[in-house]
């Protein structure tokens, strides 16, 4: 596990890596936003977060709890990566705290071309970023989505 600002308290750790706290503390604030504040009954422990190559980047108050985290997979056999379980808690959301997680996950996924389905309301605040969008809008879960590329 490797610290990615002391500022903020950010990490990067397969979930091999983390300690079973951490990992909690991660799967707790996913489901907070995504299932209950976003009203999205689906899996979202799909089996991915322990895919070989894949990387949780999260942020964390002094008192351990997790206030934003995503999650880098390896996508296209490895010839791309694909950023999502993008998910900040409410009281840390415009504090450029994930601003910060998604600039390191870039860096971290540097020389690969980077894919994200981004919630369509959220597209300008990616294309800061270096997305572009590169396909029709679509529904995942009642909520409209749009895909977005980076180049690499």
């Amino acid at each position: 596990m490797s610290a990615l600002s002391t500022e903020f308290s950010a990490h990067r750790a397969a979930v091999k890596e983390m300690p079973a706290p951490t990992w909690h503390n991660i799967s707790r604030l996913r489901q907070d936003v995504f299932i209950v504040e976003q009203e999205c009954a689906y899996p979202d422990l799909d089996g991915r977060d322990v895919e070989e190559g894949a990387v949780h980047l999260w942020i964390e108050n002094p008192d351990g709890s997790v206030i934003a985290t995503l999650r880098v997979l390896n996508e296209h056999g490895g010839t791309a990566r694909r950023i999502g379980r993008v998910a900040t808690h409410p009281d840390a959301r415009g504090r450029g705290v994930m601003g910060r997680l998604l600039t390191a996950a870039i860096e971290a996924c540097a020389g690969f071309e980077i894919e994200i389905e981004a919630q369509a309301h959220l597209q300008g605040w990616y294309e800061r970023f270096g997305f572009v969008r590169s396909g029709d809008e679509f529904l995942e879960d009642g909520i409209p989505h749009v895909p977005m590329v980076r180049a690499a």
